[in-house]
C-alpha cells in the first residue's frame, strides 16, 4: 500500500491550491479516503473524509466552505481543492486510508500560506 501526496507550495493569503493523492497497491474504490494535516507544533488534525461511494463528505470546521475533497477511482486518486487560503492553513498535508483496522499515511506535501 502506498500514498503519495503532491500539489502543495507557497501560496499568498487567498489563493489556491489542489492536493493529489496517488495511490497504489489497493483500490480506493472500496474505501473511505481522509485528508489530515500537521501544523509546526502541533498534533495531526482532521482535514476532510470522502466516503467509499463519494455519497457523504465531512470536513473541519476550519476548512468547511474553503476546502472540497473528491475521488477519481478510475484514476486510483484523492483530491483536495483548496481555495480562499489562509496562513493557519500552512501544514504538512497527508493523505489516509484504514485497511484492515490498519492506517496507512502518505508522506506529506507541505502547503505554506504566506505573504
Amino acid at each position: 500500500v502506498q500514498l503519495v501526496e503532491s500539489g502543495g507550495g507557497l501560496v499568498q493569503p487567498g489563493g489556491s491550491l489542489r492536493l493529489s493523492c496517488a495511490a497504489s497497491g489497493f483500490t480506493i474504490s472500496g474505501y473511505n479516503m481522509n485528508w489530515y494535516r500537521q501544523a509546526p507544533g502541533k498534533e495531526r488534525e482532521f482535514v476532510a473524509t470522502i466516503t467509499w461511494s463519494g455519497g457523504t463528505i465531512n470536513y473541519a470546521d476550519s476548512v468547511k466552505g474553503r476546502f472540497t475533497i473528491s475521488r477519481d477511482n478510475a484514476k486510483n486518486t484523492v483530491y483536495l481543492q483548496m481555495s480562499s487560503l489562509k496562513p493557519e492553513d500552512t501544514a504538512v498535508y497527508y493523505c489516509n486510508v484504514r485497511l484492515s483496522l490498519r492506517d496507512y499515511w502518505g508522506q506529506g506535501t507541505q502547503v505554506t500560506v504566506s505573504s
